[in-house]
């Protein structure tokens, strides 16, 4: 099975648990990674936690500390939803149905190549 909290950041979900201000804990870093000066000289990284379930999440994607604050928040509730919901999360329903998808183009790029392969062998058998 997926771990839980690893299968959020779909954009899709339209059924989940609302988040209130209260409970939200909300700091700004220093980001870290590459940018030099910009990053390091500026504190736009953002450190969200829920306090109900504890699950931390720090958000350095832009130099905008107000878009790392909502992009922060979705995550959030994503992984919140996940953890208390489990499997019946909506974010966790998109992450199988999109792993079954991807498996199933893999599965079947590999019958192409097989059936590739194979018509080159029939067409070298051909020419002797």
């Amino acid at each position: 099975s997926l771990p839980l909290l690893q299968a959020a950041r779909k954009r899709n979900s339209l059924n989940l648990l609302e988040l209130s201000e209260a409970e939200l804990e909300e700091q700004f870093v220093r980001g870290d990674g590459p940018g030099g000066q910009a990053t390091n000289k500026t504190n736009n990284c953002v450190v969200l936690k829920h306090i109900p379930s504890g699950i931390v999440v720090k958000c350095h994607q832009t130099r905008s500390v107000e878009k790392n604050r909502k992009i922060a928040r979705e995550i959030l509730q994503e992984k919140v939803d996940l953890f208390y919901k489990g499997e019946d999360s909506d974010v966790f329903k998109e992450k199988k149905t999109s792993e079954k998808q991807k498996q199933e183009k893999k599965r079947r790029a590999k019958e192409n190549l097989e059936r590739k392969k194979l018509f080159k062998e029939m067409q070298q058998l051909d020419k002797e």
